[in-house]
């Protein structure tokens, strides 16, 4: 029964493409229009078909890990193209579909206790892990391509300089909060290139430690204090508040906390900025897949919850821009030097590890660059004159 279901709903689901998948009972289904790269996909499980009806996503990312599921050439990003081509990723599909809407107030509850679970799950993994991917600075998020030959370090930098123009930082020694500063790349900029006093604040004890040994590194211990400790114990004012990758994880439900933490941290002249994934199509959900195995508590915000919240807590949206493509750009640059030293991330986990973090990569960036996923960067003041009234600004030269 199952199987005979399976192949009714792959026939349904494929219209597009040119997708041939082997089933576990030596059949086969040719499945599309014909278009494009050939993808071969062998299933070898028997329980495959039942576990791909009631939650599609999910089970295509295990069988892909546990290798019950394999692709010639393993060509991954032929087989997620398929996918993204076919359906709209973040709606649900099978019976998980039916199910997300009554399960979605529950699943985004992230709690301060929640949440320094949630980000144990993913940032407390091995530093050794993340230097073999990223940027010499570790900057765990999308980077701004304005020409496209940019190296990953250069589009790194020129994210760091291009939030630190909208912060509007023209004189030194103002109090700025890092909320959800990582390894500590935008405290250190802050601090060492505008004179910057930074608060940075993180739940992953792995990166606290990291950021506090590059602070006294850099001889800026005077200038930049990293702190193990959730927004919502933030009692202090500041003048500026910046926020690149953590919103993501903040959970739907906690929007209004969030923002109303914003409105209360700055002072009555201050300036924020809160860049984070964002998604420009309707509300939708986490896929089930990547809230079990790689971000736990985390959701995607359409800009219609997100200003929806801002809207209720007393503060002006001085300026939203919507980054395109430039974090599918960063993925490919994360996955190019994920596969160059794979057999190191082999040797620090396991073959499973490899498969799992290669299916995120791949996924990560063809959901940016062909489904509905963006960066939003949302600047935010208490009064309407705290930036300046055009952007010209964020356009001259560089400085302190």
């Amino acid at each position: 029964m199952w199987l005979v279901i399976f192949k009714r709903m792959l026939r349904r689901l494929i219209r597009f493409g040119n997708l041939r998948v082997s089933l576990p009972d030596g059949t086969h289904l040719q499945l599309g229009d014909g278009s494009g790269t050939p993808v071969a996909v062998h299933l070898r499980d028997p329980s495959l078909p039942r576990k791909f009806i009631l939650n599609p996503e999910l089970a295509v990312g295990e069988a892909y890990m546990d290798g019950t599921m394999t692709i010639e050439g393993d060509d991954l990003h032929g087989l997620i193209s398929i996918g993204i081509r076919n359906w709209s990723l973040g709606k649900g599909h099978g019976v998980e579909s039916l199910m997300a809407p009554l399960m979605k107030p529950l699943k985004y509850r992230n709690s301060a206790r929640m949440a320094r679970r949630n980000a144990a799950h993913h940032y407390d993994l091995s530093g050794a892990l993340y230097a073999l991917f990223l940027d010499a600075d570790r900057q765990y998020s999308c980077a701004y391509f304005r020409d496209a030959s940019l190296s990953l370090e250069e589009a790194q930098s020129a994210k760091k300089q291009h939030i630190a123009r909208k912060l509007c930082l023209h004189r030194p020694d103002l109090r700025v909060l890092d909320i959800g500063c990582g390894w500590g790349g935008m405290a250190l900029t802050l601090a060492r290139d505008f004179g910057a006093r930074v608060v940075g604040i993180t739940l992953s004890d792995e990166q606290r430690q990291v950021a506090q040994q590059r602070v006294a590194k850099a001889g800026l211990a005077d200038r930049v204090e990293i702190r193990l400790q959730d927004f919502r114990a933030i009692t202090e004012r500041f003048d500026r508040v910046v926020s690149v990758g953590m919103f993501e994880h903040v959970g739907a439900r906690y929007y209004r906390r969030f923002f109303q933490g914003v409105h209360d941290m700055l002072t009555d002249d201050g300036v924020a900025l809160i860049h984070s994934i964002g998604n420009c199509s309707s509300p939708g959900r986490t896929s089930p897949w990547i809230a079990k195995y790689i971000f736990p508590g985390g959701y995607i915000p359409s800009l219609s919850e997100v200003s929806r919240a801002i809207e209720r807590e007393q503060l002006f949206t001085t300026d939203i821009e919507v980054w395109r493509l430039h974090y599918a750009e960063t993925l490919r640059h994360w996955y190019d030097r994920f596969m160059a030293n794979i057999d190191r991330v082999r040797e620090i986990y396991d073959e499973r590890f490899c498969r799992m973090w290669r299916f995120y990569l791949v996924a990560s960036e063809l959901t940016f660059r062909l489904n509905w996923q963006v960066v939003f960067q949302i600047q935010l003041a208490r009064r309407q004159d705290a930036v300046p009234l055009t952007r010209d600004y964020l356009y001259g030269q560089a400085s302190p």
